[in-house]
């Protein structure tokens, strides 16, 4: 299905386009998939079409391995056809008049290889997907995940040197994305032929797109990118709210703060700070060292929490931790050093088994608590309701950003 011999190929976009407020810069090692996500409207939609040659950017690149695909300073902009460039979007976009087999086949025809030859490359891509149980049939008789299975081994017939996938699971069921995603993962990673793994550029809303498909992402905010790197760190350690939100964590953004540097004790620092004292913290592995704690200032309100990597005090800086580290008050806590929020409920979502609370607190908009329904029914909450969010310093993590 493949030519082994090609060397492993790499993609290199600069782009910028006044009319979209559109100015990245990304690459993509050869053999990587780098999930793009960000809001409607980041770009990320501009950003697959000018590496699809839909759009030609004012000023820019795009490379694929050694073959310049896309050059404004040269006038160089091939077209879409002859670039090497498969798209997967979220609608299959088969010909309805053409058999599943035909669909498949119409790529490797198109670019003049014999019908036995390019039946015989539809044939093993349908087996590669799964999909050689309705290969005589019409789009029209497909499932919506039939259909987008065949529709990658179409994309994936031609042997592309780069795989843009457009939010492919988005119209999928929620029974029926997981096996999609398996499947993904398979053709990406385990291509059986192909000496060297083809890159991969994947837009997103989903975050289970990119943690299970991907090796790195980019936060796309406003037509620039925010935020980039590993996946795990990313998600991890986000510096920017989009990304924290799909994390699943709450972020606060401010100015790094020095405080007490006494391992396993925190000092007071901020506003409506408790206890100066804290308890011995544990230890992952007997012998490890105790963690430093710094501050993040937000608007004059100091949140504690244990440092990660370079802490400057000063510089720009994050603070930030899982909602089911955050505790629910209807009276203001004591007890153990702990960052005290005032906030009023705005919205509480079932998490199918969690409860997920988000209040508003004037220094911390959009905070979020994940309770049991229990704990929910006990505190009497409701939209309107003043509680305190507490979290202590030690499930609090502040880095710089």
């Amino acid at each position: 299905m493949t030519d082994n011999s090609r060397p492993p190929i790499g993609l290199s976009v600069s782009a910028r386009i006044a009319a979209r407020d559109l100015d990245v810069r990304i690459e993509v090692a050869p053999g990587e998939v780098l999930a793009v996500l960000g809001p409607n409207g980041a770009g990320k939609s501009s950003l697959l079409q000018v590496i699809a040659g839909l759009i030609v950017p004012d000023e820019g690149h795009v490379r694929l391995g050694a073959h310049t695909l896309t050059d404004s300073a040269k006038g160089i902009a091939l077209p879409p056809h002859r670039r090497g460039v498969s798209l997967l979007a979220q609608d299959p976009l088969l010909f309805p008049h053409l058999s599943v087999r035909d669909n498949v086949a119409f790529g490797p025809r198109s670019r003049g290889a014999s019908t036995r030859t390019a039946r015989k490359i539809a044939e093993d891509w349908l087996t590669a997907v799964d999909a050689t149980a309705f290969a005589d049939r019409h789009p029209g008789a497909l499932s919506g995940g039939q259909a987008q299975r065949v529709a990658l081994a179409r994309a994936l017939a031609v042997d592309p040197d780069l795989l843009l996938l457009d939010e492919p699971m988005s119209a999928l069921d929620v029974d029926v994305a997981p096996a999609m995603r398996t499947l993904l993962r398979r053709v990406l990673r385990d291509e059986p032929g192909r000496a060297h793994p083809r890159c991969a550029v994947l837009v997103t809303h989903d975050i289970i797109d990119a943690i299970t498909l991907a090796d790195r992402l980019v936060v796309l905010e406003a037509g620039r990118i925010v935020e980039s790197g590993p996946v795990a760190e990313v998600m991890s350690h986000p510096r920017n709210p989009f990304a924290a939100r799909i994390a699943g964590l709450n972020l606060l953004r401010g100015t790094g703060v020095e405080s007490v540097l006494l391992p396993g004790s925190v000092a007071e620092g901020g506003a409506q700070r408790t206890a100066a004292d804290a308890p011995p913290v544990p230890r992952t592995h007997p012998g490890d060292p105790a963690p430093t704690f710094g501050t993040v200032l937000v608007d004059d309100f100091g949140v504690d929490g244990c440092v990660v990597g370079d802490f400057v005090p000063g510089a720009s800086a994050a603070a930030v931790f899982a909602p089911a580290a955050v505790s629910v008050f209807r009276t203001r806590p004591g007890g153990s050093p702990r960052n005290v929020f005032t906030v009023d409920v705005v919205d509480i979502t079932d998490r199918g088994g969690i409860v997920r609370v988000r209040g508003d607190a004037p220094e911390a908009p959009g905070l979020c608590a994940d309770l049991t329904p229990a704990a929910v029914a006990q505190l009497q909450l409701s939209i309107g309701t003043q509680v305190y969010f507490a979290v202590k310093a030690t499930e609090v993590r502040v880095y710089a950003c």
